[in-house]
């Protein structure tokens, strides 16, 4: 008899630790908990977890970038208010604010009822479920792609590319895709690959199978914003800007112009984020 309670107890242990790997569906999470979330896999089973501070920037704090930021608020604008609106992909130079520009679109949305879910590229393959979950709620969603490529095989690509244009379901109206990426077509190109090109006889040039398939992706988005490096006036600017943030005077600004052009120098870059990481250096030298 004692044998026997042995093993139903067990039993039960195994059973314990079988439920708790085992994979779940996907819940809801309280949605007033935050406007964004992410989503996270663990032990096969994935969930929403609210992000508890999400990125304060606003629209204003943007400069230099006029016309992608025009674009961007007007497809949220027309989305939030219920109309016809399309999946962005976000491409170009790295730090000239494509990320920055989706956090402060949400802050601007957010109290017309817009809300963002950012999903890692390994774990696009569960897309199709946090469609459906927020398929029913009155808010509008972002699903949120940082810095998204691709390598050859990954299955988070066929997943994404159903969803934006290919399953049999239809999308639903109230999630948008917003990706951002360094590479515009998503997927390494390889100098061989433009063996593949036909040409015809009165000089027309038509890429082969390899190629189409590697734009298709990119293509099914249907607005491009593109985001090119920045001149040196217009990194000044940036950092003139980041700096009137941090509460730097005028005069300090004016002084700070040399040590922000030898501080890109040292970087190799006169990106945006480099700018911001000047500002941060100098305020907070200044105020010491």
């Amino acid at each position: 008899m004692a044998e026997y309670d042995s093993l139903i107890s067990r039993a039960e242990a195994l059973m314990t630790r079988l439920e708790a790997v085992r994979p779940h569906p996907l819940a809801a999470p309280d949605w007033s908990a935050s406007v964004a979330f992410r989503y996270r896999k663990r032990g096969g089973s994935g969930r929403l977890e609210p992000v508890r501070h999400v990125a304060t920037i606003r629209l204003d704090r943007l400069c230099e970038v006029e016309p992608q930021k025009e674009r961007l608020v007007r497809n949220t604008r027309q989305f939030v208010q219920g109309h016809a609106a399309n999946n962005v992909l976000l491409t170009g130079a790295r730090g000239t604010g494509k990320s920055s520009l989706i956090k402060a679109c949400l802050n601007e949305f957010a109290p017309q009822g817009l809300r963002l879910i950012e999903v890692d590229k390994s774990e696009l393959v569960d897309l199709p479920d946090i469609v459906d979950l927020v398929a029913e709620r009155p808010e509008r969603f972002i699903v949120f792609c940082d810095d998204l490529s691709f390598d050859e095989g990954e299955p988070g690509y066929k997943a994404l590319k159903s969803i934006l244009d290919g399953s049999v379901a239809q999308s639903t109206e109230n999630v948008l895709i917003y990706a951002t990426s360094n590479r515009r077509h998503l997927l390494p190109e390889y100098m061989k690959e433009n063996l593949s090109y036909q040409h015809t006889e009165d000089g027309e040039v038509h890429p082969g199978e390899v190629i189409e398939e590697k734009i298709s992706l990119s293509e099914r988005f249907g607005l491009w914003v593109s985001f090119y490096p920045f001149t040196q006036a217009e990194y000044l600017t940036i950092v003139a800007e980041w700096l009137r943030g941090f509460g730097v005077d005028e005069a300090a600004i004016a002084a700070a112009r040399q040590e922000a052009l030898v501080w890109a120098l040292e970087r190799g870059s006169r990106s945006g984020r480099v700018a911001y990481q000047f500002a941060r250096d100098y305020a907070g030298r200044h105020a010491a």
